[in-house]
């Protein structure tokens, strides 16, 4: 089998192994919880932020249009976990925090999600651990000296 063909196979495992395990996180958030993986997502950034954050800011760190971002924080808005604050120097600028009722939420909620990880990962030792933190940070450094070599040919 060639490299190629064993890289493929490799991305293929990885990907359905991710898939299957945060559709595992969804069920478990939508039955235990009445909540969605996204909200959980949103309401983990603003929990870990210091105050409040720019809606911009909060859709690069979660990786998502500021449309969708929005959508969610309505929805947590609606319920009472968070609450929208306009910057004082610029109105149009929306910041966004958890409300005490939705810190409290996510706090619970965290450490249930912190449980379900855990067994998702009970299987492996410490060692084990460190040696998947490697390969992942081998596949993301080759994947920056990638990007960086297409920036340069399209420059």
């Amino acid at each position: 089998m060639t490299l190629s063909l064993r890289r493929l196979r490799a991305w293929l495992r990885l990907l359905r192994l991710v898939r299957g395990l945060e559709n595992q996180l969804r069920e478990f958030l939508r039955v235990d919880y009445n909540t969605t993986l996204p909200r959980f997502d949103v309401a983990a950034a603003l929990y870990r932020h210091d105050g409040p954050l720019k809606m911009s800011d909060l859709s690069k760190q979660l990786l998502v249009s500021n449309g969708n971002a929005t959508s969610v924080v309505d929805r947590l808005e609606k319920e009472g976990k968070a609450k929208r604050v306009p910057l004082k120097e610029d109105k149009r600028v929306v910041l966004v925090e958890l409300t005490t009722e939705g810190r409290e939420w996510f706090s619970e909620i965290a450490k249930s999600h912190e449980k379900q990880v855990n067994k998702i990962f009970s299987g492996l030792t410490d060692q084990d651990l460190d040696q998947l933190r490697d390969l992942i940070r081998i596949v993301e450094i080759t994947n920056r000296i990638t990007e960086s070599v297409n920036d340069e040919k399209n420059a």
